[in-house]
């Protein structure tokens, strides 16, 4: 079973949310305080491979220093980031959606955006600023398995023209 995980984080490090979807279960959203080390475990239960973008240079080593949990020693690993450099993909998720055609209901906002949003969020217990980050965050792991069907498909055809 395949997990596609995507974390937000404050402007302090901190872990703020922690996105994953899971073909069984849907999507699991873990926000603030409900962001632990035994959270985390129990939402990749039965979970074999995790799949993200940039996940091994930033949201596993950010997992890791924060909760304590070395789900790459756990779980296989797969960061769609290195299948899009293959095929000539640079640069962070957003872009590579973008050239895609993939399209997302959070367009515009990125991962500074995520932190102040947070921000909003904690300092004045807006609401509308949670709602929009969980939506981004939604956004990029819900997109992950689109880019991953998206690259597949590319394979494929670059496979029959040889």
């Amino acid at each position: 079973m395949k997990a596609y995980l995507d974390i937000e984080t404050s402007f302090d490090g901190a872990i703020t949310v922690v996105g994953c979807h899971i073909a069984d279960r849907g999507l699991i959203q873990l926000v603030g305080g409900k962001v632990t080390d035994v959270s985390v475990w129990r939402a990749l239960e039965g979970v074999e491979t995790i799949c993200t973008y940039n996940g091994s240079r930033f949201d596993l080593p950010v997992i890791r220093r924060r909760l304590g949990l070395d789900l790459a020693k756990e779980f296989r690993s797969h960061d769609l980031m290195y299948d899009c450099w293959r095929h000539g993909l640079f640069g962070g998720l957003k872009r590579v959606e973008e050239r895609l055609g993939i399209g997302r209901r959070s367009k515009g906002i990125d991962g500074r955006d995520a932190m102040w949003l947070w921000s909003r969020y904690e300092d004045g217990d807006d609401g509308e600023a949670l709602e929009t980050l969980l939506a981004y965050n939604q956004d990029d792991v819900l997109n992950l398995p689109v880019l991953e069907a998206c690259l597949a498909e590319r394979e494929e055809r670059d496979a029959r023209r040889d």
